[in-house]
């Protein structure tokens, strides 16, 4: 487990750019907790901007996915802020996401945990004061005990 303060948006997007750079090669299931506005889709963005997105990155809200493919990279942005019913991922192939190799980040897991196959990274994101906010690393696989490594 690795605690990071993040002490503005900056931070985080350089947070995510490691993440984003450690992922590249295996592949990662990553699960992005917080309440709103703690900086998810901030890392997320970071994350494929690392990964060459150079486009705008908005959270999936409406649409739940997002597709990304960069330098031949399958990667996901899900947000299931909005999820009504679980439910729906199985009528939208959520299974077909999980590919070997693909790179799945999920904002508001939680709406859909049994649908959802266990995180490689676990990253739960927070207010510490005026404009600050923490993040929590948790590998929760043998995969993302890697993904951690050059983080630290």
């Amino acid at each position: 487990m690795i605690d990071v303060v993040l002490a503005d948006e900056e931070a985080t997007l350089a947070l995510g750019a490691r993440l984003g750079h450690a992922c590249r090669k295996e592949g990662a299931i990553i699960f992005l907790l917080g309440t709103l506005g703690t900086g998810k889709t901030t890392l997320a963005r970071g994350i494929l901007q690392a990964l060459g997105h150079k486009g705008t990155v908005k959270s999936p809200t409406y649409t739940l996915v997002e597709p990304y493919i960069l330098n031949q990279q399958q990667i996901y942005h899900f947000d299931l802020y909005r999820l009504t019913d679980p439910q729906e991922l199985e009528f939208m192939g959520i299974q077909d996401y999980f590919t070997p190799g693909a790179i799945i980040l999920i904002e508001w897991p939680e709406r859909a945990l049994s649908w959802l196959p266990p995180p490689d990274l676990q990253i739960s994101l927070g207010y510490l004061g005026i404009g600050s906010r923490s993040a929590r690393l948790e590998a929760k696989t043998e995969r993302g005990q890697h993904l951690l490594h050059p983080i630290s």
